[in-house]
């Protein structure tokens, strides 16, 4: 029972937050956003106080089960060691695993490291290590262009048939390095789930180094009791975290994640899940089952079926009227990063964005990327080469769960400024071909552009366009639908401060 409670609770965290990722019109986030917002690092970088003090107790009572059930990461090596675990025992060889000594040099090295990181402030690096950002990674660069192209696939049919239930969504390379990162860390962790289990948790992970502190005092904890115990060593055979020492009848609990496929597997009753505090780790008094009843129905742990992932990039050149290749538009040099409407600064927002990808994978309208900066690596910045951020959109302050990104309406969206644009005359189609333009000032949602003559003493002169920098919010309206090719002549820059600019 405890297996099977553990499993589910598993699939159902480990799906709603693939689907978080996964989804194209917003409507799951306001159901399964929570998800999201209770996962350890974007709670610490919220300074969520209450789900951290959860999360805390839940180990402390029960021990890694935040491992095996809520970290969609883990629950992906569960699925990816089931497989393997399957395979050998088709070929009649039961013994996946071993007991090891925890490697402690690489466990607690990382672990320094992270919480350097995350002090110092380089969140890069944070992004990195952390198993949420990583699976976040995964799964937008991997998994939701697949799940368009389907999509579209659907939206075609649709449209033949009359219907528009689904829309099409194109499908580009937001980032290279990130695909990239994405790549080595699904075969890294493949690798090291496939191999070993739940290496990578144990000698990797700093969330689950950090957790570990605590479950060691679980209150509740698998326990052996070595009078029944025949030495068969089938547990620790099948112990994914190679953390029981059947020779000595002990369990490492700080590498434990409850998976309880020990319990499951042992059939001497050997094995219980129970109330061990004041209880000796290697041996337990035959007899002795009080709490076992209320243990086995404690918050459990999980496993999952690893998704196959590719990706090609399947943009199309898009054409003028049929007959001319309309030039690509360029990335300008911005010498200040601009971050969504609802962060507070460019400092705040990286300084809590922990580059789960999410608010990416949710903009509709293709303006938030990975930055390819080392400085910001991974984390998102907005460009406005696909679209711009529209005024009635605030779907990305609706996802993020760090508080990077904090919660706004539309009509609080106004209050913020997060870039401000700048005219390039040298560019500007006015200005090279003679010709009238002023799509900018017509496009601009907030009248922040005008058009002024070259020559105010000319009445036929040529208009051209002018920033009222008092008025404008960044959104990149301008710059989207410039004309001008391949460096639009109007960009926009940051602003540092959002709220008081």
């Amino acid at each position: 029972m405890l297996k099977k409670i553990r499993i589910a609770l598993a699939v159902i965290f480990f799906t709603g937050i693939t689907l978080l990722l996964l989804d194209i019109t917003g409507a799951l986030h306001l159901w399964l956003g929570w998800m999201a917002k209770i996962q350890f690092l974007p709670a610490v970088m919220a300074v969520n106080l209450g789900v951290i003090i959860v999360l805390c107790l839940l180990t402390l009572v029960f021990g890694r089960v935040y491992c095996s059930v809520i970290c969609p990461l883990g629950v992906m090596q569960d699925g990816i060691a089931r497989i393997r675990v399957n395979a050998l025992r088709r070929k009649k060889n039961r013994r996946p695993y071993q007991y090891k000594k925890e490697i402690k040099w690489l466990r607690y090295g990382v672990w320094a490291v992270f919480v350097a990181a995350l002090i110092a402030g380089i969140q890069p690096l944070v992004a990195l290590l952390a198993p949420y950002s990583a699976f976040g990674r995964i799964v937008s660069s991997l998994f939701q262009p697949v799940y368009i192209w389907i999509n579209n696939l659907f939206a075609g049919i649709a449209e033949h048939a009359g219907s528009y239930a689904f829309y099409g969504k194109e499908v580009w390379l937001r980032s290279l390095p990130v695909l990239l990162v994405a790549i080595g860390t699904l075969v890294l962790v493949g690798v090291l789930a496939w191999t070993g289990g739940r290496t990578y948790c144990n000698a990797v992970c700093p969330i689950g180094t950090t957790l570990s502190f605590l479950s060691r005092f679980a209150m509740f904890r698998p326990v052996i009791d070595k009078d029944k115990c025949k030495n068969c060593k089938v547990c620790e055979h099948n112990c994914k975290a190679s953390c029981i020492n059947i020779q000595e009848h002990k369990i490492d609990y700080s590498r434990c994640v409850d998976c309880f496929n020990c319990i499951e597997d042992c059939k001497f009753g050997a094995l219980r899940y129970r109330f061990a505090w004041k209880r000796s780790n290697s041996s337990v008094p035959e007899g002795t089952s009080e709490g076992t009843d209320t243990g086995r129905r404690a918050f459990m742990t999980g496993t999952a079926v690893l998704l196959t992932s590719t990706l090609v990039d399947a943009q199309e050149k898009k054409l003028d009227g049929g007959y001319a290749e309309i030039m690509d538009k360029k990335v300008p040099e911005r010498t200040v990063p601009v971050t969504p409407f609802g962060s507070k600064s460019v400092k705040d927002f990286y300084d809590r964005c922990t580059a789960c990808q999410l608010c990416v994978a949710a903009c509709p309208n293709d303006v938030l990327r990975p930055s390819g900066s080392l400085e910001r690596f991974m984390q998102p910045e907005m460009s406005y080469e696909r679209g711009y951020c529209r005024p009635e959109c605030v779907r990305c302050s609706e996802v993020c769960p760090s508080g990077a990104i904090l919660g706004i309406s539309k009509e609080q969206k106004t209050e913020y400024r997060v870039g401000i644009a700048h005219v390039n005359r040298d560019l500007c189609i006015v200005e090279t071909q003679g010709t009238t333009c002023g799509n900018c000032a017509r496009k601009c949602p907030i009248g922040a552009i005008s058009m002024v003559r070259i020559n105010p003493e000319d009445p036929d002169s040529l208009l051209r366009p002018s920033v009222i920098e008092e008025k404008c919010i960044g959104c990149g309206a301008c710059e989207n639908l410039c004309p001008a090719r391949p460096i639009s002549a109007i960009t926009v820059d940051g602003r540092r401060d959002h709220l008081n600019a």
